[in-house]
């Protein structure tokens, strides 16, 4: 991987959460930058040059554990998307800093004065909420961090307005009692068709005969196809022209994609934006590796690395009917093959794990400003995606 024109990424391990509403729609993303170092000096300007950069117009909640690195942000001025979180142990103090501010997260609940006016919400932990802790500023409720979806019903219940944090973890397993589905939902049967199809190498004629089927899916791979994201130099027009420009290889990441983001599950909205995630971060990992085949096959692993809690059935199973690459396969039901490392060091990004992060970096060898330029390349390219 190439080094990031940001030494400011070398300081820090990045994380990133979606923070969605009640109907599940994701609101924005959340960003941590976690000093590697403690009493690491960030420089503030630049940081938010590398966040901006990422994210020049979506909503960002930006997380910087750290005072110093704060106090630099708070003297900036912050991109009107961005959304910096503030320890309610700090924002008393910082009653001078805060003037004139806006859009500012209280992370925990502390009686302000005046400087209420610079917040946004009041984020609290499930926990909190649990135990009855209440906003005595009476802002809007967000919850961190969400692990499930019964947490995040249950942060709602009690209150929350919206909650950060994938809601699945772990492999997808069918609750007790609940009968086995054998086989994936009928709308989902033509890209598992098509993805068939041109995993056996069938004619143009063949697939487009298949795709025909679900109008709707060639209007969506077509506006994938034709996104910022995937950079081709002219718009593709149809099915057949996808084939000439990108062929066999290529077409099977986009049939992924398809696959990964055509839940009409709306609970599942959030679930399909870190599948996404995840498949571009795997790819842009992939530069690592000195193989043609990786970045392709690591973006199906990254998106397909969810896909069981998506379609609600067990990944072993799930596979047995989905073209896979067999590298794929390893990593997803058994745990081992080379991108599993790669995978592994995913979940510790999504965790905000300092410690996680650098034990699975150092094991691939990859530094803190290639990785982190990573994560905020994939950020934008979902972005452009959506």
């Amino acid at each position: 991987m190439s080094s990031t024109k940001h030494p400011v990424l070398a300081q820090l391990a990045l994380g990133f959460a979606p923070l969605y509403d009640k109907q599940r729609q994701v609101l924005a993303t959340r960003i941590s930058c976690i000093p590697l170092k403690p009493d690491a000096a960030i420089d503030p300007a630049a940081l938010l040059a590398a966040v901006s950069e990422a994210a020049p117009d979506k909503p960002v909640v930006l997380n910087v554990p750290q005072e110093a690195a704060l106090q630099g942000l708070l003297a900036q001025e912050l991109p009107a998307n961005i959304v910096l979180e503030i320890p309610a142990f700090l924002a008393g103090g910082l009653a001078g800093g805060l003037e004139g501010k806006k859009g500012l997260l209280l992370k925990g609940a502390s009686a302000l004065g005046p400087e209420r006016a610079a917040f946004k919400a009041t984020e609290l932990d499930l926990d909190d909420l649990r135990r009855g802790v209440q906003d005595p500023n009476t802002l809007p409720l967000w919850c961190n961090v969400v692990r499930s979806a019964p947490e995040a019903q249950e942060a709602f219940e009690r209150g929350a307005a919206a909650v950060f944090g994938v809601p699945v973890e772990g492999h997808y397993e069918a609750p007790a009692g609940a009968p086995a589905k054998s086989e994936v939902s009928a709308d989902l049967q033509v890209i598992i068709v098509l993805m068939g199809q041109v995993d056996q190498g069938e004619s143009v004629e063949k697939m487009e005969a298949t795709l025909k089927r679900d109008p709707g899916l060639a209007f969506k791979l077509l506006r994938y196809m034709n996104s910022a994201a995937f950079g081709l130099p002219v718009e593709v027009t149809s099915f057949r022209h996808a084939m000439m420009l990108l062929g066999l290889n290529r077409l099977k990441r986009w049939l992924a994609l398809l696959l990964a983001t055509a839940s009409k599950d709306s609970t599942m909205r959030p679930v399909m934006w870190a599948a996404l995630r995840r498949g571009l971060l795997m790819e842009e990992l992939s530069k690592t590796l000195q193989d043609s085949d990786a970045k392709d096959e690591m973006f199906i692993c990254g998106l397909f690395s969810l896909l069981d809690h998506l379609l609600k059935t067990p990944v072993g199973k799930l596979l047995e009917s989905i073209p896979c690459p067999e590298r794929v396969r390893q990593a997803l039901v058994e745990d081992t093959g080379p991108y599993q490392p790669f995978l592994q060091l995913v979940h510790a990004i999504e965790l905000e794990s300092v410690f996680d992060y650098r034990e699975a970096a150092e094991t691939l060898m990859i530094g803190p400003a290639e990785l982190n330029q990573a994560v905020l390349n994939c950020l934008l390219k979902g972005a452009q995606l959506e």
